[in-house]
């Protein structure tokens, strides 16, 4: 685990800002999806007065609790806890989706939101050969010299490697289920997802 200058960096990193950027104007409450260790749920707090981090593994929910702070970290199946429908005016989540159903992931972030809230999801998916190789030589390229200059911080969740679902299955499933959306693969090995709720 190398961390240069203080402050953490990996690919998951380098994304949260398109994740802070998202949030929209007077949100109140946030859910942190497969929050982890609670990196990010404490970004969002710094902005939004209620953060909830839930995740299925309990070594790091024990790090994120262990911050002191006022994240409310929730140990659980983000599918089947007992959230209330349309309760939250942001949902985020980084790098969990693969972990799950993603039709059902997306389905059930979208029920969270309250009208006008904002889903903002950066995610892994598959690689499909040959088509993707110059996709992966430029993302080896960049990811290197970031890693040179900012070192490369190992998070303790668990990992799913290969991711279930491809790039194009991702972008349909956003097309589909959240109509609207604005999906952008980006260089370094992850997609995002950003859509807000219509107020109707």
């Amino acid at each position: 685990m190398t961390v240069k200058n203080g402050r953490r960096w990996n690919h998951n990193i380098h994304y949260h800002p398109r994740i802070l950027r998202a949030v929209p104007d007077g949100a109140r409450r946030a859910l942190d999806v497969g929050c982890g260790e609670g990196m990010l749920a404490r970004e969002l707090r710094r902005t939004v007065p209620h953060v909830t981090g839930i995740d299925l593994d309990a070594g790091s929910i024990d790090q994120g609790r262990a911050y002191g702070d006022d994240v409310d970290y929730v140990l659980g199946d983000f599918l089947s806890h007992p959230f209330e429908p349309a309760s939250f005016d942001v949902v985020a989540s980084v790098a969990a989706l693969h972990h799950m159903d993603a039709a059902t992931g997306l389905a059930r972030m979208r029920d969270l939101l309250r009208p006008g809230g904002v889903l903002a999801v950066v995610g892994l998916a598959r690689n499909s050969m040959p088509r993707d190789l110059p996709r992966i030589l430029a993302a080896i390229a960049v990811g290197t010299v970031h890693r040179a200059r900012k070192g490369h911080w190992h998070h303790p969740s668990p990992v799913v490697w290969p991711p279930p679902v491809t790039y194009p299955e991702m972008r349909a499933l956003a097309a589909e289920l959240l109509p609207g959306s604005r999906y952008r693969r980006h260089v370094l090995w992850r997609y995002s997802i950003v859509w807000r709720k219509p107020r109707d």
